[in-house]
């Protein structure tokens, strides 16, 4: 397992490709180097970034645009669409657990004095920030309180959105407030998800600590998906669980899929194209996986006997009757916050062990699961 104290040594760069402002392209140099992300790009001209948020939603047709500039500069020309945000901040608001592992490992922790709905912080660092009070609960979605908001008076506030609809987020610009999205959610490939802590870092300054952070997580990940590449047995896979009348799971695209793929075995629905999740019949998954060797990512289920308590048919699958189920669940924030859902993002080669781990135990035989556990 990465230390963190390991990670948050160094220094890296991120950046991406751009706003295109009212410079020629000729004096603008590209010194990201993203190796997976796709949903942002810099483009930089001495110490200013242009930042392109290239899909910040699904099936977005245009992109967004930052125009990043240092206290000490003056604001260049630019283009009417970009938001102007001076560097560094010092005071943030973010409306995503996924964001806070990012302030975390960019020792940014104290520069976040709002929150939508607190309890789902599960960072130990964060969670004693608000504790003391130091991290404002503003409320979430249609339900934030923006006059609370604005009493913070943050820097910036980074969000989110699944639509061009920005709703509550275009009434917070109004106020004077920057708000940037983070589209990380859309990235594909699992480390392409990491590589996002750069995108954060260009607002603090801190290009070099993220190249540090996402080098010794790349690190990590390949050595991990390349000891699984040996194996010539993978066990078959099913996933997800059955809400209503459909059972969701994973497409064969989605960034889930990446991570069985490389942790060496078969998921059963590889062969399918969407990027999002597939909603199936509980009898078209039972004739494709009843004798599915693993079952991981059992929803919210804590036992083995609330699955079966839940929907009897379960117990028809192979994998129930031999108690192969695992859960993502295995750690739980001091208010019940998923560390899985805040952390995954970012630590994708923690995800990609406990899968192998499950998968290949004896390919990492002193390992402990670390997101994931055996439901019994």
């Amino acid at each position: 397992m990465i230390n963190l104290n390991k990670i948050v040594i160094a220094g890296f760069t991120l950046l991406i490709t751009a706003c295109q402002p009212k410079e020629t392209t000729k004096t603008l140099t590209d010194t990201t180097r993203l190796k997976y992300a796709t949903g942002f790009s810099v483009q930089t001209k001495g110490n200013i970034h242009y930042v392109s948020i290239n899909s910040p939603y699904p099936g977005a047709k245009e992109a967004y645009q930052y125009l990043l500039v240092p206290h000490t500069e003056a604001v260049p020309e630019h283009s009417n669409t970009a938001t102007v945000i001076r560097t560094p901040i010092k005071t943030i608001v973010c409306t995503s657990t996924t964001h806070i592992p990012l302030l975390d490992y960019l020792n940014e922790t104290e520069t976040l004095i709002g929150f939508p709905t607190t309890d789902y912080i599960s960072s130990e660092k964060m969670r004693t920030r608000v504790d003391a009070g130091k991290v404002t609960d503003v409320g979430i979605d249609k339900g934030m309180n923006l006059e609370l908001l604005y009493s913070l008076k943050p820097e910036l506030v980074m969000s989110y959105t699944m639509t061009s609809d920005l709703g509550q987020l275009r009434k917070i610009s109004e106020l004077g407030i920057p708000v940037v999205i983070n589209a990380e959610y859309l990235e594909e490939h699992p480390l392409g998800r990491a590589e996002w802590i750069k995108f954060m870092a260009l607002f603090y300054n801190k290009r070099a600590v993220a190249d540090s952070v996402f080098n010794v997580i790349e690190e990590d990940y390949l050595a991990t998906q390349k000891l699984a590449e040996a194996v010539t047995q993978k066990p078959t896979v099913l996933s997800g669980v059955v809400y209503g009348d459909t059972w969701f799971m994973p497409a064969g695209k989605n960034y889930a899929a990446r991570l069985l793929a490389d942790a060496g075995t078969k998921y059963l629905w590889a062969d399918t194209e969407s990027t999002g999740f597939l909603e199936l019949s509980f009898e078209a998954v039972y004739e494709k996986a009843k004798d599915a060797d693993l079952w991981i990512g059992a929803g919210s289920f804590q036992t083995i006997d609330e699955i079966r308590n839940t929907e009897s048919r379960y117990t028809l699958f192979k994998p129930l009757k031999e108690k192969q189920i695992y859960s993502y669940n295995a750690r739980k924030g001091a208010k019940g916050g998923s560390e899985f859902l805040e952390l995954g993002y970012l630590r994708p080669d923690l995800i990609l062990k406990d899968l192998v781990k499950i998968a290949h135990p004896q390919l990492l035989p002193e390992y402990e699961l670390f997101f994931h556990k055996k439901l019994d």
